[in-house]
């Protein structure tokens, strides 16, 4: 594989431009702040080929589904997260030549991504008309002001005269790659020259989904004063021009400063007034001085999640971007919003909501956010209940199914065997309120909210199995796990043990949770009798010859080669076979039955789970995001060092080192949780049951120390791991935990003077 950004703690640059990996070189300078995001597309423009993408948090567009044979409960739209206007552009001509990368003379190229920040720099010297002039770039999404987005220029004559002229634009004129026949979801709703703003709604769309509204507005700075410019307007467009001539040796700063609400949070009449009292309360300080508050703002989130790793700088920067990336897409400020897999640097996956987000993003969240932050995940899928019955119903069956891909609740995806199949993520979202529960220690939520989440989706599940008369137990059938490489199974052994476990765990916190909300919800005496008779007789394919849990039932009928076997220029198989192909094949996309070790790990010896994983490990392809993290984790625990750190490194740098084909789409953004996983969970053993918290650490051969913070329970616990192992109690009350099976009581240190 090619690696196109040199390896840097700190930061992910390139001092060369690649315009055969344009695209790839985007998604991997991708910025955001929770509300918005971007692409890292170039403010001048660029002719040469590549992927336009600006994206909201929470506005998407309802595209019609359409198939050729419709089944009963399809959905009627496809949801798409829609290219927003974009509010970058500043054309650039230098003595009347436009400044393009793609068609023009340059050198001493760089662009950066700085982690500690999230601030992209671009910089270059361009050669133009008798003039040579350094163009340097920095732009930011704000942490402090979410809605504003600010971007500078400066331009430094080195030697000639230069009439430089800038067209800072807004622009709505703006179509999905992935579009049908050119289709724009945007329509024009006004311009306004001299506020230069423009406002746009989507499209009308037939169903009973909210229509977006969106106004852009900007204001320049030239050398920090506010700049005098000629406007003009177009239908969805707003440009300020403003241009200087300069001799060698002098400069000229721009700064573009940009606005953007939605409907979301301002009415339609109500947004000019917003946006303006907004850009107002922006111009009091410069861009340094908002830079500074933007970082602040980062230096608290990067204290406590920060993981910092000694020997392996390729891996110190692999974890950092992934940790970066995860938190410019969600930190928890707004509940309605979750973390879509693309998160702001792509279009593809167009649902903001996959069960990547219970499955792996909230285990890490518990431990490097505050506690809010998760328990927002869990609110999201609570307040978006009544969509998950609706679901259910749509496929005739009782309860709750939270759908595979949302933005609103209603499943918005129209691909059968994942849609309609692919039913294990209830339990996925169940399972989070287990662990929230079990890492906080707050029971709160799993009595209340939680318990209707839990009483609707085990309802599905006692509605969805069907009991087997010939073999006196119950069964699910017409499946897909989450190796989406087989499709439309019986009995898949994940998909079974999960939906079982949930009856269980719901069962189980019955008795704790609100009398009046149990009472509410009508769990009678003969119900919960049949929930434990799922328990009690469901069936789980299984192999006593070769001591493991079968995928599913047929799946040992397959002509089982390792993935080894497949040539190397057939890998991807994804990229390179037909569908047909890789159903009939044995290979795993990613962990299915090792996913349900994964999760409930306490309750399989150490040979079952040795078994399992020599036996499935190598018949994993790891073509899904999701996969080597949860192997890495297993192989950890089963002593398999080489390979959990082979493994980790597949996570940690799945995006940087592009090792799947497919970053120059987006970045794999819920997967990034993967890398901080296997480290904590896998190479430091970390562990939380039974009100204990416990630690088996062991330190990669190439490494020579890593540590990382946990907020665990009201206290910030510091984990060391070098030749020794050293656990600091950073802030909170006493605690007692385990390191290496030998308990160890945790005090936190009086301060010295």
């Amino acid at each position: 594989m090619k690696r196109i950004f040199e390896i840097d703690p700190w930061l992910v640059q390139s001092h060369e431009l690649h315009p055969q990996e344009m695209r790839l070189q985007e998604s991997l300078t991708a910025i955001g702040n929770g509300y918005m995001g971007m692409r890292g597309n170039f403010e001048e423009g660029y002719s040469g080929d590549h992927l336009q993408g600006t994206y909201l948090g929470g506005v998407w567009f309802p595209d019609k589904t359409r198939v050729g044979w419709w089944k009963n409960g399809y959905p009627q739209y496809f949801g798409k997260a829609i290219n927003a206007p974009s509010f970058i552009g500043i054309g650039i001509r230098i003595n009347g030549e436009a400044v393009d990368l793609a068609t023009g003379k340059y050198h001493d190229f760089r662009i950066a991504l700085d982690m500690h920040q999230g601030l992209l720099t671009r910089t270059f010297i361009y050669e133009a008309q008798g003039a040579t002039v350094q163009l340097t770039f920095r732009r930011f999404l704000s942490n402090e002001i979410k809605e504003a987005a600010l971007i500078e220029v400066r331009a430094q004559v080195l030697s000639g005269h230069a009439t430089i002229a800038f067209a800072a634009t807004l622009d709505g004129n703006v179509s999905n790659e992935d579009s049908n026949y050119d289709e724009r979801f945007w329509q024009p709703v006004a311009e306004d020259a001299q506020a230069q703003s423009i406002q746009l709604i989507t499209k009308a769309n037939p169903y009973q989904v909210p229509r977006f509204t969106v106004l852009l507005k900007q204001a320049l700075r030239v050398n920090g004063q506010t700049a005098q410019t000629s406007n003009e307007t177009a239908s969805g467009q707003a440009a300020a021009h403003l241009s200087a001539t300069l001799a060698a040796g002098q400069s000229l700063t721009l700064e573009k400063d940009v606005i953007v609400v939605t409907s979301r949070d301002v009415a339609p009449e109500k947004q000019p007034q917003t946006a303006s009292a907004l850009m107002t309360q922006l111009q009091t300080a410069s861009f340094d001085q908002r830079l500074a508050s933007h970082t602040a703002i980062w230096a608290r989130r990067w204290a406590q999640s920060d993981v910092v790793i000694d020997g392996d700088a390729a891996a110190q920067q692999g974890i950092r971007f992934n940790i970066a990336q995860l938190f410019m897409t969600y930190y928890g400020e707004d509940k309605r919003l979750n973390v879509g897999p693309k998160g702001f640097t792509g279009e593809k996956y167009g649902g903001a909501t996959y069960w990547d987000t219970e499955a792996y993003v909230v285990p890490m969240y518990l431990a490097v956010t505050p506690p809010d932050v998760t328990r927002a995940l869990l609110e999201y899928r609570h307040d978006q209940l009544a969509g998950a019955y609706h679901n259910a119903q749509q496929q005739g069956l009782k309860g709750a199914l939270f759908p595979m891909v949302t933005f609103n609740g209603i499943e918005c995806h129209n691909e059968w065997e994942i849609t309609f199949e692919e039913i294990h993520r209830n339990a996925a979202v169940a399972f989070a309120i287990y662990q929230y529960t079990a890492y906080t220690g707050d029971e709160s939520y799993v009595n209340h909210d939680g318990m209707e989440v839990l009483v609707g989706i085990s309802r599905f599940w006692a509605d969805r199995v069907h009991f087997s008369k010939r073999k006196g137990q119950y069964m699910i059938h017409g499946v897909t796990g989450p190796n989406e490489y087989e499709n439309n199974v019986n009995n898949n052994w994940y998909t079974n043990t999960m939906a079982a476990w949930v009856l269980e765990y719901t069962l189980a916190r019955l008795p704790k949770a609100d009398s009046t909300l149990v009472k509410a919800l009508g769990v009678t005496a003969e119900e919960k009798a049949h929930w434990q008779d799922i328990i009690d007789r469901m069936y789980y394919p299984v192999d006593k010859q070769l001591g493991i849990f079968v995928q599913n039932d047929t799946f040992l009928d397959k002509d089982l080669q390792p993935a080894s076997a497949i040539p190397e220029d057939q890998r991807p198989i994804n990229q390179h076979w037909s569908w047909d192909h890789i159903l009939r094949s044995p290979y795993i996309k990613q962990a299915d039955v090792l996913q349900g070790i994964y999760f409930l790990n306490d309750r399989f010896t150490r040979a079952q789970k040795e078994r399992n994983f020599d036996f499935y490990e190598p018949l994993t392809v790891h073509e899904s995001s999701l996969s080597a993290s949860i192997h890495a984790i297993l192989a950890a625990e089963l002593g398999k060092q080489e390979k959990a750190v082979e493994l980790y490194r597949r996570t940690a740098r799945l995006d940087l080192d592009n090792y799947n084909n497919d970053t120059a789409d987006g970045l794999h953004i819920t997967s990034m949780t993967g890398s901080w996983l296997a480290i904590v969970q896998g190479f430091a053993g970390m562990r939380y049951d039974h009100d204990q918290l416990r630690f088996k650490p062991f330190l990669p051969k190439q490494w020579s120390h890593y540590s990382f913070k946990l907020n665990y329970r009201g206290r910030l616990l510091a984990v060391d791991v070098g030749q020794k192992t050293l656990v600091t109690l950073l802030t909170g009350a006493p605690l007692d935990i385990e390191v290496d099976g030998h308990a160890v009581h945790l005090v936190k240190e009086a301060a010295h003077a």
